[in-house]
């Protein structure tokens, strides 16, 4: 591995500076389960590392005035997946964190990290996009909000300039009679990558789905929701017919590739399944509540 300078910032104030001094030079370290490996291969070779462990705010989760809530971009798996808070309104991205990597993966890898390496198969991204999740963005220019829909803007390429830096994910309350899930397809249980992965979110009042978000992962450059999938529910009672037509109209939204671990046909077959587990479990959540 190349030598580094090693910079320890206490507050975002000091990232913003120490990003703006050292410019592409430099790269954030959070939990660092992306970026070391990267650099023990040569594949990145930073003169600066960044690292991010000193900022209180980056490791916050709060529940705003409307019982929203706001994930830092330092948070680890680990804590989402346990976290009483989001496991109680925001279950879909506990179940995403769960699935990061092992225990002791997820004890290090942060939910920003996750998000910044803008992986097309990235866990924690179709969680936050049926949550209609913010991205809220510090630089030089100040902050900015960004949804989590418009943040990915190719593999591994986000709306990031190189002296922003990821503080925090803003999510709206979902609501009474909410429910969501995350379910992903992997060759082996643990330390993999999804092939596929759905999460579905609806909302209901008097038995009709006021609101549905379905989000895909893997199967484009980037995490993606099936907007006509999400319209076929909106306004009616969800039934198995429905569930299984907003499925099919998923599979429409997809556009994977064939690779070595899996052809398109393969992954367009887990959209449908997926989608119709996820809501299934989403609309039993959502009926419970």
């Amino acid at each position: 591995m190349r030598r580094f300078e090693l910079v320890l910032p206490e507050s975002l104030d000091d990232c913003v500076k120490a990003l703006a001094r050292h410019g592409s030079e430099a790269k954030l370290l959070a939990g660092g389960t992306d970026l070391l490996p990267q650099m023990k291969n040569a594949l990145l070779k930073p003169a600066v590392v960044i690292d991010l462990s000193g900022v209180s705010r980056l490791r916050a989760i709060e529940s705003g005035n409307g019982q929203g809530l706001k994930v830092g971009a330092a948070v680890t798996a680990r804590t989402l997946e346990l976290d009483r808070s989001v496991r109680s309104r925001f279950l879909s991205l506990a179940e995403s964190g769960a699935l990061v990597g092992s225990v002791q993966v997820r004890n290090l890898a942060t939910l920003g990290g996750n998000l910044c390496n803008a992986a097309p198969s990235a866990d924690m991204a179709p969680p936050l996009l049926a949550l209609d999740a913010e991205a809220v963005i510090t630089g030089p220019k100040g902050e900015r909000r960004v949804p989590i829909a418009a943040f990915f803007t190719g593999v591994r390429h986000t709306v990031l300039a190189p002296d922003e830096i990821l503080v925090e994910l803003a999510m709206p309350a979902p609501g009474a009679h909410s429910g969501g899930n995350y379910l992903r397809h992997t060759p082996r249980r643990e330390l993999d990558i999804a092939v596929v992965g759905v999460a579905s979110q609806l909302t209901l009042a008097n038995g009709v789905c006021t609101k549905a978000r379905i989000a895909l992962a893997a199967v484009a450059p980037v995490p993606l929701r099936a907007t006509a999938a999400e319209q076929a529910l909106e306004g009616q009672a969800v039934t198995p017919e429905r569930i299984a037509r907003a499925a099919d109209l998923a599979v429409e939204a997809a556009r994977p590739i064939s690779d070595q671990r899996g052809s398109a046909d393969f992954r367009r077959h887990l959209v449908r399944v997926l989608t119709r587990r996820t809501l299934t479990t989403a609309l039993a959540r959502a009926s419970a509540s």
